[in-house]
């Protein structure tokens, strides 16, 4: 069980270092300085999706160039753009044009953006659609760890993630040592990343406050080969060995290598800042290794 830590602090001020949303799945990562968060993430976080032509989720697990992708909220819908192509506005579609997609084991439905099919289309190389999710409240994030209440966007299971700053210059130290370049944070494609009194002490968290919004930690984040992608200037995207590499000896746990922590929003509506304190409110006892491995 976990063991209550009221007023929990840090020696050292902690801070939310920088802020992160990923307006399209698997597309380019957008740094913000505040963000609102609504009980299925960060707002804009995740809402566009790219989907086969079974209306089956792609990430760039299947298609890397999904990540060369830059993708941005407008008042009318959302630009997409990539290197050496004409960007294209694509407005938000008509709510009741929906279709069902997959994703994991989420059947749902969202609405289709059908103008941008042809641009995607060619971008990718194969035959897409885009959808948006124009109402969250249809998904439902595992029962299991989770409040029946509780819902998430088109994320992979959760609303947020959380790293840290320690976790990631342990990494990238070991990283080193075994003759590799260190990965920046970005290859996790996290929403929050903050310090940290020690490397990996993530893994004991169960609640936290940044600033005034707090959350839930639910589960440690299993982490795949999107980790390995390094979207270039160009539009082409390399791939590597690490971190994964180094991750399969100095964090495998239950078959599977681990990075970050999921959360669930506690209240919505509240506004998260660049430089808001961070604070542990609730913790396990430490050395059990990731939350769910």
């Amino acid at each position: 069980m976990p063991v209550i830590v009221p007023d929990r602090r840090y020696p050292e001020p902690v801070q939310l270092k920088s802020l992160h949303r990923h307006p399209l799945k698997s597309g380019r990562i957008e740094d913000l300085d505040a963000a609102t968060v609504d009980p299925w993430g960060l707002a804009g976080d995740r809402r566009w999706m790219v989907v086969d032509a079974e209306g089956t989720f792609l990430t760039a697990r299947e298609e890397r160039r999904l990540l060369a992708i830059d993708a941005r909220l407008t008042e009318a819908g959302i630009r997409l753009s990539v290197p050496g192509r004409p960007a294209i506005d694509v407005p938000d579609p008509d709510p009741a044009h929906q279709v069902p997609v997959r994703i994991w084991s989420s059947l749902i439905t969202a609405a289709e953006a059908t103008t941008a099919a042809a641009w995607l289309t060619e971008t990718l190389g194969r035959e897409v659609r885009l959808v948006h999710l124009d109402d969250p409240t249809r998904r439902a994030v595992n029962p299991a760890r989770s409040e029946p209440e509780d819902r998430v966007s088109l994320a992979d299971g959760y609303p947020l993630l959380v790293t840290t700053q320690t976790s990631l210059a342990a990494l990238n130290r070991a990283i080193e040592t075994g003759g590799g370049d260190p990965v920046p944070m970005s290859r996790f494609r996290p929403n929050l990343v903050i310090d940290g009194e020690a490397a990996w002490t993530e893994d004991d968290w169960r609640r936290i406050r940044v600033g005034d919004a707090t959350f839930r930690a639910v589960k440690g984040c299993a982490r795949c080969v999107i980790t390995t992608l390094e979207p270039q200037d160009s539009g082409e995207v390399a791939r590597g060995k690490e971190p994964i590499r180094t991750l399969a000896r100095i964090r495998r746990f239950s078959g599977a290598v681990w990075f970050g922590v999921n959360l669930i929003p506690d209240v919505a509506g509240v506004t998260v800042r660049i430089g808001d304190e961070v604070e542990v409110l609730e913790a396990a006892e430490p050395g059990g290794g990731p939350l769910g491995a």
